[in-house]
C-alpha cells in the first residue's frame, strides 16, 4: 500500500487536474507535488514520444532497469508499454536472461544496452568501455537520450519503491506472466 494517499482528479484544483490525464497510481501519488509531477511528465513524455532513440531499444533499457532493481510497478508497466513499441516476449525473456548473466537471444546492440543499464544502475555510471561500444551504434543525440532514459528510470524506480506505489489491476497480468524474482517491495 502506498505511503501517501492516492489523489483523484476531484481532489485537485481545476488547473492541476490535467496532471491525472493518465490516471495511474504513480501520478495519483506524485500529484502531492504538482510542480514535480509536471517536470516528471515533461521528461517522461520527451523520452517516450519525442526522442529519436529507437523505441524498442529504449524499452529494453527501461526493462533492464526494472528487472535489475526488481521494481514491480516499473517492470509491469514497461512489459506492456514495451510490447506496444515492438518488444516481443522473446525480447523480454532475453532481457531477463541477460540481466541474470545467462545466455540471451537479444541482438548485440540490445545486449550492450542491458549491460549499460546494469552499469548505471549498480555502478552509477556507464563504464568507458561500454560507452565506447555504444558510440559505435548511436549518434551523440541518441546516446545522450539513452543515458538520460536509464538515469531517469533509475530515479523513477527509487520513487516507486520509496512511496510503495501499487501495481494497478490492469498491469498485474504482465507481472504475473513475467514475475520478478525478489520484488523490491
Amino acid at each position: 500500500m502506498a505511503r501517501l494517499p492516492y489523489r483523484e482528479k476531484a481532489d485537485l484544483p481545476e488547473d492541476q487536474q490535467s496532471l491525472l490525464a493518465r490516471e495511474i497510481t504513480l501520478f495519483k501519488c506524485m500529484t502531492h507535488s504538482p510542480g514535480a509531477t509536471r517536470a516528471f511528465q515533461g521528461l517522461g513524455g520527451y523520452i517516450r514520444h519525442k526522442s529519436r532513440l529507437d523505441p524498442r531499444l529504449r524499452e529494453i533499457a527501461i526493462l533492464a532497469v526494472g528487472w535489475i532493481t526488481q521494481a514491480p510497478y516499473e517492470w509491469s508497466h514497461h512489459v506492456k508499454i514495451g510490447q506496444d513499441f515492438g518488444v516481443s516476449e522473446d525480447d523480454i525473456r532475453g532481457v531477463i536472461a541477460a540481466c541474470k548473466g545467462e545466455a540471451s537471444s537479444l541482438e548485440p546492440v540490445a545486449l550492450l544496452i542491458v549491460k549499460a543499464a546494469g552499469e548505471i544502475t549498480n555502478g552509477l555510471a556507464v563504464t568507458d568501455d561500454t560507452f565506447a561500444a555504444l558510440q559505435k551504434h548511436f549518434d551523440n543525440e541518441c546516446l545522450t537520450d539513452l543515458v538520460i532514459t536509464m538515469a531517469f528510470y533509475n530515479a523513477v524506480v527509487r520513487y516507486l519503491g520509496s512511496m510503495r506505489i501499487d501495481v494497478e489491476p490492469d498491469y498485474q497480468p504482465y507481472l504475473d506472466k513475467f514475475p520478478l524474482e525478489k520484488p523490491m517491495y
